[in-house]
């Protein structure tokens, strides 16, 4: 509106200019003298300019004129394109500045005048490589996705714009939701073009969300030798790939190929958990107890992980509850101040019913640094001492205000796995899970929450009390269910530890 306005007066002040310019030469005395051939010729100051300007013009007309019969000229002495070239430096001119025009348009947001645009391009230019791009970018901006595809298809038949038409045809499939034909185009598009990054990025997730494991480590093994991938990043990626790969052998009941896989994905990243442990069970497997030890070892001074306590106990699967505390010394020595350790050795002292060690074990954990897992310990802790029920349910009403503790969380989306996976099933995002505690929430907890320790102890000594007795029976649920609902996947974890 504002720069309707402003062209509008602007136009008016150029016609006002020009009528002021007009009465001022009208009024203007003097003028031109011009002799030639005997003739005199005195006009005003006003027929001067316009002399001029028709002078201008037929000089202009004249220069054309004379293009043209040379144009014809050479023709005529067996120039066959002389005239073809002529009259096409007008249409290349119209064609360039159509095609300028569009891309301003696509740039601008406005689809259908880019196509206008592209159109006529297309008409002057003759040059579909270019114009045919434009058109199919206006029309899937315009939303004309059928328009769209039917020139990237063109696209696809000029060698020189092939790998734009298929890369165009992918990204629809995609936007589609027709992932089995993106695939096939992004692995066209990849083979014409293996160095451009966004169609590797595509053919590994891809590869990946089908489980083409193998596919997807060669794509990635030549993302590495294009530069688009640091060497580190690489070999956890392979690692994780490796492991998948694994897995997929596991379930073919290939017991030697499994184990191959398994080991070789922990040996490319030994800090990645899920290799550790699939590696180290295919060493029990192999009745090889001690390499399965030592490569726990070194995957939990990497970061220690209820999984790995886990395949540690199942190395030596009947041992008494003091022989265990014993094995595992090995374990809880090398992160002694680790929480994981600390909750593993409270654990191991509790199935050997040894409640003070294991509240020794916990130390000021509950107080500096709680959560779900290890409030839940310290109620079991209080009823192995023989603790009132007041006094158990306050530490399991706790544990539902407390963090969750650690989680497989995808840090592109933030979404909580309950267990771990190459690919976030949430966003699709490849290698993103990792091993640590859900972002606290912005929502406050209700403040009944914080009072439920003491409601709890509260209900529990009136439950003698007349009017109140069935209330006093609704909140003795339990233990065991309580602390399945409050610690959800880390109390079944540890079930193979005890």
């Amino acid at each position: 509106m504002l720069w309707s306005l402003i062209k509008i007066i602007f136009f008016i002040a150029v016609v006002g200019a020009l009528a002021w310019g007009a009465g001022f030469l009208l009024e203007a005395d003097g003028g031109l003298q011009i002799r030639a051939l005997g003739y005199e010729l005195n006009p005003g100051p006003l027929e001067s300019v316009l002399l001029l300007v028709v002078l201008v013009f037929a000089l202009w007309v004249l220069l054309k004129v004379m293009a043209l019969l040379f144009a014809v000229w050479k023709f005529i002495n067996g120039d066959e394109t002389a005239l073809s070239r002529y009259f096409d430096r007008n249409r290349e001119r119209k064609g360039f500045e159509a095609l300028s025009e569009g891309l301003m348009a696509l740039a601008s947001g406005e689809g259908r005048v880019a196509m206008t645009k592209a159109a006529k391009a297309d008409r002057y230019l003759n040059k579909p490589e270019l114009t045919n791009l434009l058109i199919a970018q206006a029309a899937e901006l315009a939303g004309d996705t059928k328009k769209a595809e039917e020139t990237y298809r063109k696209l696809v038949e000029n060698e020189q714009t092939r790998f734009v038409g298929v890369r165009g045809i992918m990204k629809q499939k995609l936007a589609a939701g027709d992932n089995e034909t993106a695939l096939v185009l992004a692995e066209k598009a990849f083979a014409l073009k293996p160095k451009h990054e966004e169609t590797g990025d595509i053919l590994l997730r891809l590869q990946a969300e089908k489980e083409d494991w193998s596919g997807a480590r060669k794509t990635l093994s030549a993302k590495l030798r294009n530069g688009q991938l640091p060497r580190d990043v690489h070999k956890r990626r392979d690692a994780v790939l490796a492991l998948s790969e694994a897995k997929d052998i596991m379930s073919d009941e290939s017991p030697i190929e499994k184990r191959e896989a398994a080991i070789e994905a922990n040996r490319l990243s030994p800090d990645l958990i899920p290799a550790a442990v699939m590696a180290a069970k295919s060493y029990i497997e192999q009745s090889k107890p001690r390499y399965a030890a030592r490569l726990l070892k070194k995957a939990w001074e990497a970061r220690p992980h209820p999984d790995l306590a886990a395949t540690f106990a199942a190395i030596v699967p009947d041992e008494t509850p003091a022989a265990r505390i014993k094995r595992f010394a090995t374990l809880t020595k090398i992160t002694p101040n680790h929480p994981e350790a600390k909750m593993l050795l409270a654990e191991l002292h509790i199935a050997n019913e040894d409640f003070p060690a294991a509240r020794r074990a916990l130390g000021d954990l509950v107080e500096k640094d709680p959560d779900a897992r290890s409030v839940t310990l310290m109620a079991a802790i209080e009823r192995g001492e023989g603790a009132s029920d007041t006094v158990v349910k306050g530490w399991l009403a706790r544990a539902i205000a407390v963090p969750r503790g650690p989680q497989w969380i995808c840090e592109n989306c933030q979404h909580i796995h309950a267990e771990w996976k190459p690919i976030c099933e949430n966003c699709s995002s490849f290698d993103t899970l990792e091993w640590k505690r859900p972002p606290v929430s912005e929502v406050a907890m209700p403040a009944g929450v914080q009072m439920l320790p003491l409601i709890v102890g509260a209900l529990d000594d009136k439950s003698g009390a007349a009017g109140v007795p069935q209330v006093a029976e609704d909140v003795k649920i339990e233990d065991a269910e309580i602390i399945e609902d409050v610690t959800g996947s880390d109390a079944n974890d540890q079930k193979a530890v005890n």
